[in-house]
């Protein structure tokens, strides 16, 4: 199973991306291929003329098609997502997101952006078609502080939230990879029956 860690921050340094980073080392503890694609570092002038062809816009289509899940992160502005992250989803196909699971992840100034994410951000990808969005986590900048080493630091309650969330995408990656196995078999035992 293959994770796309998705940031739309266009700051390396900014709360969302060490929060994104953090959800990664936790899903890597659970054995989960990761995939890191920051926005940020796709080619600008490609990325907004919608530029498919261009080979980091088109790498970056052919690994979300290919993945089960994604991790997708951004600040919120103006009570809404990154720009950046926007115009990535605006090359995605109107099914971009079929058969995958979705987790999003925001940081804000404020607890009053936390509803940026259910009006704005998961409007946009449920008309994708994935799969499942899982409930999204949302933290303030205050409640991501740093450790001595430059790790995230998260305040207990988003600890306790992002533990939730990266279990709660484990396990239906698990039963995901479990029903393609199954349905693998299945595939072959027919085949070998009609080949018999």
């Amino acid at each position: 199973m293959s994770v796309i860690l998705l940031g739309g921050s266009p700051s390396p340094n900014a709360s969302t991306t060490r929060l994104l980073l953090h959800v990664g080392d936790k899903l890597a503890l659970h054995g989960q291929r990761l995939i890191r694609i920051e926005a940020r570092e796709l080619d600008p002038q490609a990325l907004l003329a919608a530029d498919c062809g261009e080979p980091g816009i088109a790498r970056m289509l052919a690994q979300i098609a290919a993945a089960d899940a994604l991790v997708i992160a951004t600040p919120v502005y103006k009570a809404a997502y990154s720009g950046l992250l926007k115009a990535v989803l605006d090359l995605l196909p109107q099914d971009g997101l079929a058969g995958k699971l979705v987790l999003p992840l925001a940081s804000g100034g404020s607890q009053s952006h936390m509803l940026a994410l259910d009006y704005a951000l998961h409007p946009v990808l449920a008309s994708m078609a994935p799969r499942s969005i899982l409930p999204s986590i949302y933290a303030t900048a205050d409640q991501l502080g740093r450790n001595a080493d430059g790790s995230l630091a998260p305040a207990p309650a988003i600890a306790a939230r992002v533990a939730q969330g990266v279990e709660q995408l484990a396990f239906e990656l698990r039963a995901l990879e479990l029903r393609t196995s199954e349905l693998r078999a299945t595939a072959h035992g027919a085949e070998a029956a009609l080949a018999a």
